[in-house]
């Protein structure tokens, strides 16, 4: 996909991010309307029936203040993601979140682990080092706004406060990290410009060293 295909906007852009957003807050909304609780639908790690909280547990909260501290991030880097690949955010978005759902039941304590920071964390990585190691500039501005914004989100890959998931947190950083490895050559790229050749780079060969033309014999008067 060349740059100018790439950066056509489209309205996926906005739509799938919402959209997520949406579906998060309407699960927490039939948790409080029908008095349910999902918590057991969350990983439970090493456990055969905690295995379906690697589908379900991203989009279970606690609380409105855990809703809160996902949505906006989750806006943010599910745009950049959309935006800067198009034709492969989706698989990005699901195989992600299954194997960041699936190492968070490897190594997590046995606990239920819900809500979608593993998938925050997930996009955060994955924008973050895409952006260094495509060593493209609009993902390298998108990169740094992202570690101003959300810097501090690293430090939580460490078990520094208590009742949050760090496991989850970690499982999603390091998922995004090999993603951004493996879609090295996915997604936006740099292009390389072919020039024409003048008679000023004839001068010069291959290796830079300057190679005067021939000068013609003249006739003897």
């Amino acid at each position: 996909m060349n740059s100018q295909d790439q950066f056509k906007f489209s309205t996926q852009v906005i739509t799938i991010p919402i959209l997520f957003v949406f579906v998060i807050w309407f699960v927490y909304w039939v948790e409080i309307r029908f008095s349910l609780n999902f918590t057991k639908f969350g990983v439970l790690p090493r456990s055969l029936s905690g295995l379906k909280g690697i589908v379900f547990s991203p989009f279970i909260h606690s609380d409105t203040k855990h809703l809160f501290n996902n949505s906006i991030p989750l806006v943010v880097l599910t745009a950049s993601l959309v935006y800067f690949y198009k034709r492969v955010y989706a698989e990005i978005l699901f195989f992600g979140s299954i194997l960041t759902g699936l190492f968070t039941w490897i190594i997590a304590r046995e606990a239920y682990h819900i809500g979608a920071s593993g998938v925050v964390y997930l996009l955060f990585s994955f924008v973050f080092f895409s952006g260094i190691i495509k060593k493209h500039y609009q993902l390298i501005a998108v990169s740094l706004a992202v570690i101003f914004l959300y810097g501090s989100m690293v430090w939580y890959v460490l078990p520094i406060k208590e009742g949050i998931s760090w496991e989850g947190h970690l499982s999603g950083f390091i998922i995004g990290l090999i993603f951004a490895f493996l879609y090295r050559k996915r997604g936006i790229v740099n292009e390389k410009y072919q020039f024409e050749q003048t008679d000023f780079d004839l001068l010069f060969d291959e290796e830079g060293n300057f190679n005067p033309p021939e000068q013609e014999e003249q006739p003897e008067e």
